[in-house]
């Protein structure tokens, strides 16, 4: 029997995985979610032997049903292959008494490759299941690591295009050099005058924009979403928490069936979010950690019931999660109002409306799992150095506030509890930010240099998505106004037709 998927803001009209995946948004605007969550159906004890392909298919069956097993299976052995660094594809390393899941080590070194590997596969795969003869245009906002791991794995992808909006000044150099010399005719990558969630909000216009989607219907493309927002996202992202827990039990740190606890550095909400899925299907979850870096717009969430993003934009050496509108957070208001669209509907309105929402007294219980905290620029950079001395391991900034909250806030109290910390994209990629929180004497050193430098002082190879930018030209240097985002589209994808 197959399970369904639900908008988060209507009630009838559910649709299919497949369907969800191809469409990326639902029409009312909403979030598509399972109609229920499914239970894990193999024990705790039996993950440790399984490879990560294996872990992934046995978590992706439940959710995306209308797939047959050869489907999932062609995917899966797709996307989980030598692009990869490392044969475990993600490895657990303990320092200093903690565990970082290193879901770094694919074609654009970060998290966003462990979903986005497979992302092109499902959906091309659910166009064909859906006789969907139009070109699928993949339409998304980026604070960074999205960008690229979307266009890494959509280029040259037969019948689809891409067009990636990014805040110009609002990502890392390596980041933006990634992407605007990524290669592939049906890409495109534009700078926006903006940060974020400028981005963000003009993505979520141009998909309820009608009449722009039927005057591209008309000339033959449809609109989908490599944002965290479509369920193709966040499914594949469940998978490595489950994998975590089975390395925990292969390598003798608990016994199948004790807990561990989940830190995640959290921008969009997507991430630990997977994590909650994960629990609710049974996995041996504690708690459920939500670390912010100085937009604690989260933090301050779940501390007090009430969401609120206005406040100051503050650009921080975590510009992954320089967010103040976490779309992913949607997802869970609706399943702690009890599945009620009426009620998330109202909320998603009122934040459209004010810039803020209060949810009940009732719901903030039905939310309990999480905690939240946060960390300034100076304790994320003194938690690198830290980890650094003691253990001479590196971590990149997302990853040192996720260690920082963990670490000030929360270790004493979770007695032997393991902490599995994700640790979402590689230090190279933020190699300035963190050789100068290693040593100040890094600061004025060149881009590249500093990557050299890094390498030298942790003894870990350079990352060939690295080593490919050197010298890389650029492809791409469009830079708009926020509100030209829908101008910049039609000219890219109507100049061939």
């Amino acid at each position: 029997m197959n399970l369904m998927y639900n908008s988060t803001r209507n009630k009838s009209g559910q649709v299919t995985a497949s369907q969800a995946i191809l469409k990326g948004l639902a029409e009312d605007g909403g979030l598509f979610v399972p109609e229920r969550i499914p239970a894990l159906d193999i024990s705790p004890a039996s993950l440790a032997d399984m490879s990560y392909q294996e872990t992934a298919y046995a978590v992706m069956k439940l959710f995306l049903t209308d797939y047959t097993e050869e489907e999932l299976k062609t995917c899966i052995q797709k996307a989980y292959d030598d692009k990869f660094d490392t044969k475990e594809i993600v490895p657990l390393r303990e320092a200093g008494g903690m565990y970082y899941l290193e879901l770094f080590h694919g074609a654009t070194i970060a998290f966003k490759d462990m979903a986005l590997s497979i992302l092109p596969y499902l959906m091309t795969t659910a166009a064909k299941k859906n006789h969907e003869d139009h070109e699928i245009v993949i339409l998304t906002a980026t604070s960074g690591d999205t960008g690229k791991a979307a266009l890494a794995g959509f280029a040259d992808v037969p019948g689809t295009r891409i067009v990636v909006f990014y805040p110009k000044n609002g990502v890392s150099p390596v980041q933006e050099k990634q992407m605007v010399t990524q290669k592939g005719s049906n890409t495109c990558v534009i700078g926006i005058h903006g940060n974020f969630d400028d981005a963000q909000t003009g993505v979520k216009q141009l998909f309820s924009d009608k009449e722009l989607g039927e005057e591209l219907r008309r000339a033959g493309f449809c609109f989908s979403s490599a944002n965290s927002i479509n369920i193709g996202r966040l499914v594949p992202q469940i998978v490595y928490y489950v994998y975590a827990y089975g390395r925990l039990v292969k390598n003798g740190r608990i016994q199948a069936g004790e807990q561990m606890n989940v830190v995640v550095p959290t921008g969009n909400f997507g991430n630990i979010l997977a994590a909650f899925y994960a629990k609710n299907m049974g996995l041996p979850i504690g708690k459920l950690i939500c670390a912010s870096n100085e937009n604690k717009v989260l933090y301050d969430f779940f501390q007090t019931g009430a969401y609120d993003r206005n406040r100051d934009f503050i650009l921080t050496s975590s510009p992954s999660m320089d967010i103040l509108i976490s779309s992913n957070l949607e997802r869970l208001i609706y399943h702690a109002a009890g599945n009620d669209a009426d009620k998330n509907a109202s909320l998603m309105r009122e934040l459209s409306k004010t810039g803020r929402y209060t949810v009940t007294e009732e719901m903030r219980m039905a939310m309990s799992d999480f905690s939240g905290g946060f960390s300034t620029e100076e304790q994320t950079f003194a938690e690198i150095r830290r980890v650094n001395e003691e253990s001479s391991y590196v971590l990149d900034t997302h990853t040192a506030v996720a260690s920082s909250v963990y670490y000030r806030v929360f270790s004493k109290d979770c007695g032997d509890v393991p902490a599995v910390i994700a640790s979402t994209a590689s230090p190279y990629k933020f190699a300035r930010s963190v050789m100068s929180a290693i040593d100040p004497k890094y600061k004025d050193m060149e881009d590249f240099a500093l990557i050299d430098e890094l390498h030298t002082l942790s003894g870990v190879p350079i990352p060939r998505a690295i080593e490919e930018i050197r010298n890389a030209p650029v492809l791409h240097d469009i830079v708009i106004e926020k509100d030209d985002m829908k101008a910049a589209v039609k000219r890219f994808l109507m100049n061939d037709k």
